[in-house]
């Protein structure tokens, strides 16, 4: 595969196949609004163009080294978007998107989480390595005017993007679309990145009505995946970025997107891939012209401004995901503006030839099977439609898989449905050993850690990956609206 084209890369219980009219009707609060499509404000209606502001940060309240103390509260937010009237979001710390946690691998974490809405919720730690206990899984969930305190000691190795969004049963894609996701960044002790200007860019979707307020999911949101008018960049609609006057910088960017796939093009400019869902690359990928984000994922880039002498667009491009309708259209993400008056006339030192040590995991002692797969059909003129791991839906008393902590392990996951579907494993970070479509394999480019990877139709990957913790491990679709109606597994850790 040519490099510089690479493309990177719960919850229904005993509902068999389910109508989307029904399921509407039946769970108010988890799939609100219209069976067909409401009417969405004009795009040219929200302002644009502002430089982008600083995000704000989690501070500690601890005193104590190596101890990262905080709290987080989940309550409406009221953001004055447009000049009719404020918009009502769901939000940490009524910041959009959450305030960014920032900690050092051998950090111990305790963060408490107020509930402040009217629907249960937790915090999922998306990618972190934390024991099943802690990390917001759906039995685990916080009562509306509750709180629970999240404690984990993040182990040194584990540097990265990650990022922290609700998970509860039936009522993650609704939270998450509302505005309830943040970055985490687990710095390590030593980068050798570290003099490099760095920028966080969180993506998330953004679907307004006609009176500019959050739309409900609709019936075509729920069978593909919620697409909104808006790609927002840390809260904010096609800002302008003020680059470096050292002429590089580190770019840590976040898909917080419920459906949508991000194919990153910096168009006149090239991107170097550093990292990963987990952390750095063992070399950087220089010369990408594209990168491929899926729902859930993250990379690390490094961006020179070269010679160029214009304002460089980041967009995100075409990419048809087989999702049933029209393909999403290409959206502006945001400008970068280069002061070249400022930036140091000389030349850009090379980046390190060698970056980390990914080790290998070793040699498995299992092997698993996982099928995505869906189907629908016309019941009464309405589309009933299913969504499947290993041929049946979520249900939460059930355990799907079964393995042993510290045992390395190769999954196969297989996608057998007519769009693609990013694949997210909780607690634990894996290695991509293959890939194989339509019966010709696809060469993996390099070693690095992943805790999501996407799947195309008809699309074989193969994992390497081992749980360290025992306890209940959910794996599923990352497209939340395909989770929530039934494409996920719970593995049980013993």
């Amino acid at each position: 595969m040519d490099r510089r084209s690479f493309l990177g890369g719960m919850l229904l219980s005993g509902l068999g196949g389910f109508s989307l009219k029904t399921l509407a009707e039946t769970l108010p609060q988890a799939m609100p609004g219209p069976v067909g499509s409401a009417a969405l404000l004009d795009p040219a209606l929200l302002s644009a163009g502002a430089d982008l502001a600083a995000m704000p940060k989690l501070i500690n309240e601890s005193r104590q080294a190596g101890l990262f103390k905080a709290t987080l509260i989940a309550a409406p937010a009221r953001v004055p978007l447009l000049s009719t009237g404020p918009t009502e979001f769901w939000a940490y710390n009524g910041s959009l998107p959450g305030p960014l946690i920032e900690v050092t691998e051998g950090d111990n974490v305790e963060i408490t989480l107020v509930n402040q809405l009217t629907q249960p919720t937790t915090i999922h730690w998306h990618g972190l390595p934390v024991p099943p206990g802690q990390d917001g899984n759906p039995h685990d969930a916080v009562a509306p005017g509750q709180s629970h305190t999240y404690r984990f000691t993040l182990p040194v190795g584990c540097a990265g993007s990650y990022w922290y969004h609700p998970h509860p049963h039936l009522l993650a894609a609704e939270q998450v679309y509302r505005g309830m996701a943040g970055g985490f960044i687990v710095r390590a002790r030593q980068d050798p990145l570290a003099q490099i200007p760095e920028r966080s860019l969180i993506l998330s979707d953004l679907k307004l009505d006609a009176r500019g307020q959050i739309a409900p999911n609709d019936s075509d949101d729920w069978m593909n995946g919620r697409e909104g008018q808006f790609v927002l960049t840390n809260g904010q609609n096609r800002p302008v970025l003020r680059f470096s006057p050292q002429g590089r910088e580190r770019w840590r960017v976040w898909n917080a997107n419920s459906a949508r796939y991000l194919r990153l093009q910096l168009p006149g400019s090239t991107l170097t891939l550093v990292g990963t869902d987990g952390g750095l690359l063992e070399k950087p990928q220089a010369g990408l012209e594209e990168y491929l984000l899926a729902p859930g994922q993250r990379a690390e880039f490094i961006v020179d401004a070269g010679q160029r002498r214009d304002l460089a667009k980041l967009v995100s491009a075409v990419y048809d995901r087989g999702k049933m309708g029209d393909v999403a259209p290409e959206h502006p993400i945001a400008i970068l503006s280069v002061d070249f008056s400022a930036v140091s006339a000389s030349a850009l030192p090379p980046l390190p030839d060698k970056l980390v040590v990914i080790p290998d995991l070793g040699k498995p002692v299992a092997h698993k099977r996982v099928v995505f797969s869906e189907s629908m059909s016309m019941r009464n003129g309405q589309h009933e439609m299913k969504f499947l791991v290993n041929g049946r839906q979520y249900d939460m008393n059930r355990i799907d898989l079964k393995s042993r902590a510290g045992d390395v392990e190769v999954w196969e996951i297989a996608n057998q449905a007519d769009m693609d579907h990013p694949f997210h494993l909780h607690g634990t970070q894996f290695q991509v050993l293959s890939r194989e479509l339509d019966g010709e394999a696809i060469a993996v480019p390099y070693k690095a850690w992943h805790d999501t990877v996407n799947l195309k139709s008809g699309e074989t990957v193969r994992i390497k990956t081992v749980q360290h913790w025992p306890g209940i491990r959910m794996f599923h679709c990352h497209i939340l609206e395909h989770e929530a109606a039934g494409m996920m597994g719970q593995l049980k850790v013993i």
